[in-house]
């Protein structure tokens, strides 16, 4: 395998987003993750908006050396219209350790999971975002996920795949499934 930095496979450092309003966003990422493990990167997930230990990906990843997951949110619905204080410095913090791990070179795929979301609802600005991301310097893969991506983040990347529902269980009432749905 050809190497850049002595790190990833060549041709790491694009910029793909996993956005709309099906089923699959963080699912999608989770299999790019997995694929990635299987070939030695190193993987970090940061989840925006996310605090509970019981998401299935969370235990998965306990279990595998070089994929790590960190969560910056609370157990609680974020309010999307009138976002809390704390809602807004958890993803502020996210985003500054989002950053750091980047410019580390200790992975080489960092998923930024609902961060379309906590952009679009004001907890982070999109333009900051997108300066930081169009100037980052290492060959790392950078994933965002999360409905209502911002346009600004769909021009500057270089994948961009929108997730549609056509059927979702929810409608008829059958609630979130463990192992399924999270």
């Amino acid at each position: 395998m050809v190497r850049m930095d002595g790190r990833g496979p060549a041709g790491l450092g694009l910029i793909e987003v996993y956005t709309g309003n099906g089923k699959g966003k963080t699912t999608a990422a989770l299999g790019l993750a997995l694929r990635a493990w299987g070939h030695g990167l190193k993987v970090l997930m940061v989840q925006f908006m996310k605090g509970s230990p019981q998401y299935g990906e969370v235990k998965a990843a306990a279990h595998l050396a070089g994929f790590s997951i960190i969560q910056v949110g609370r157990d609680e619905f974020v309010d999307l219209k009138n976002p809390a204080q704390v809602d807004i410095d958890l993803a502020r913090t996210g985003w500054a350790m989002a950053c750091r791990a980047i410019d580390s070179g200790d992975y080489d795929i960092v998923i930024l999971d609902e961060i379309n979301v906590a952009m679009a609802c004001g907890l982070l600005d999109a333009g900051e975002v997108v300066a930081y991301l169009s100037e980052k310097r290492r060959p790392v893969e950078i994933v965002l996920t999360g409905r209502y991506a911002p346009e600004a983040v769909l021009a500057a990347a270089d994948l961009v795949t929108e997730m549609k529902e056509n059927r979702h269980p929810f409608a008829a009432g059958i609630p979130a499934r463990e192992g399924i749905d999270f």
